[in-house]
């Protein structure tokens, strides 16, 4: 469902020189499968992620969602996919129902099939009673609600979620992490995003470890802490990113002015 061959982005950094966000990144993701995508702040997840996305062009490699190449067909990519992150923006003037219909009808979807899928949507996440609330007077796990509502609301296939429960409470995380396995158990392709080990636990099967733009490892969770011979996805982390930079050292800690 999603398809990723020696992914490769590169900006321009303030000196004139280049910096390769992401180098030769390779993985896929099946349906009914929540792959993690495991990595530091800076480490490229969110520019492999935007990429997917279409927000970004790759400067090299192969990226398809659903059969769709994000470089030849973005547009049949966007109508297929689903993208959250943490920081999505609620307008603070319109109430969730409307939210979620405003978003319905960008996707061109018809009135009858719309609406029917908005009551669907708000019975499974229990957002009836903020059907008619508007974003200005939302809690934060109604925000986070309104937002997974709003991204799911064209039933796309692929899911991609980008540390959507970065800043949240416990509680409100644990609900934001239930919807992402009800998602799954729909058959979603589904690319959760994070560095928080616990999240990655829980949710995934299948993960890819990723450092300074590179894959470091990837494959099956539990295989992989064994071959490694770590006690847990914390203990396997930290390992493979020590690993990486005693093989490789930063010579200059001050990154450029690029997105990560």
């Amino acid at each position: 469902m999603i398809r990723v061959h020696g992914l490769t982005r590169e900006f321009h950094d303030f000196s004139g020189g280049t910096f390769r966000a992401l180098d030769d990144v390779s993985f896929d993701v099946r349906p009914g499968e929540i792959f993690g995508l495991l990595g530091p702040n800076g480490a490229g997840k969110t520019t492999c992620l935007r990429i997917l996305s279409t927000v970004l062009k790759p400067t090299r490699g192969l990226a398809e969602v659903a059969g769709h190449n994000v470089m030849t067909d973005p547009e049949g990519v966007r109508r297929r996919i689903g993208f959250m992150s943490g920081n999505t923006g609620i307008y603070d003037r319109m109430t969730a129902f409307e939210m979620v219909e405003y978003f319905g009808k960008l996707y061109g979807i018809p009135d009858d099939r719309l609406y029917a899928r908005i009551d669907e949507i708000f019975d499974v996440l229990q957002m009836n009673e903020i059907r008619h609330r508007t974003g200005g007077k939302m809690s934060t796990g109604m925000k986070q609600k309104v937002s997974i509502a709003r991204t799911i609301v064209h039933d796309p296939p692929v899911i991609i979620f980008d540390e959507p429960t970065s800043g949240l409470d416990v509680l409100v995380a644990r609900n934001v992490l239930d919807a992402v396995e009800a998602l799954r158990d729909q058959g979603k392709c589904i690319i959760y995003s994070t560095h928080i080990m616990s999240e990655v636990q829980k949710l995934c099967e299948r993960i890819a470890i990723i450092h300074r733009g590179r894959i470091l490892a990837c494959g099956h969770l539990q295989q992989m802490i064994r071959d490694h011979g770590r006690s847990d996805v914390e203990d396997l982390f930290f390992d493979l990113i020590r690993q990486h930079d005693a093989a490789f050292p930063v010579e200059n800690d001050s990154d450029p002015a690029v997105p990560a």
